[in-house]
């Protein structure tokens, strides 16, 4: 798997969309954070670690809200072509009604997080 986060919002997405409840990924500290992130701003209502066949897996539970699901995830910053921004260059996305995820010294955060906190760093990906 060359781009695990990028596999990792698709098969969320993918699931949001097949009206899937429950979505299990590969652990990583990163996608961890990522989860816990989106889990503050309700596009993920729980995960949970798990181990199958030795290997630690993320069981994610979707948010469904009455009837809302993620509608469109976009990876910015690919390993091919990484995309970073200053804290005074950060913006909001869809005028608020998504989000930017953004990889900071502070850790992961949203595009509001970021600019309250005035960090930058990479533009991982936007969700809405």
């Amino acid at each position: 798997m060359t781009d695990p986060i990028a596999a990792m919002i698709t098969m969320m997405k993918n699931a949001s969309h097949a009206g899937k409840a429950v979505v299990s990924v590969p652990h990583s500290k990163v996608k961890e954070s990522i989860l816990e992130c989106l889990k503050r701003n309700g596009y993920v209502s729980a995960y949970e670690t798990k181990v199958r066949n030795e290997r630690p897996f993320l069981d994610i539970t979707l948010s469904a809200k009455n009837g809302d699901r993620i509608n469109d995830v976009t990876r910015v910053s690919k390993p091919s072509r990484r995309m970073y921004k200053g804290n005074k260059e950060i913006r909001m996305y869809k005028n608020g009604a998504g989000l930017f995820i953004y990889s900071t010294p502070k850790g992961i955060l949203t595009d509001k997080e970021a600019r309250k906190e005035l960090v930058g760093g990479e533009i991982l990906f936007s969700i809405w």
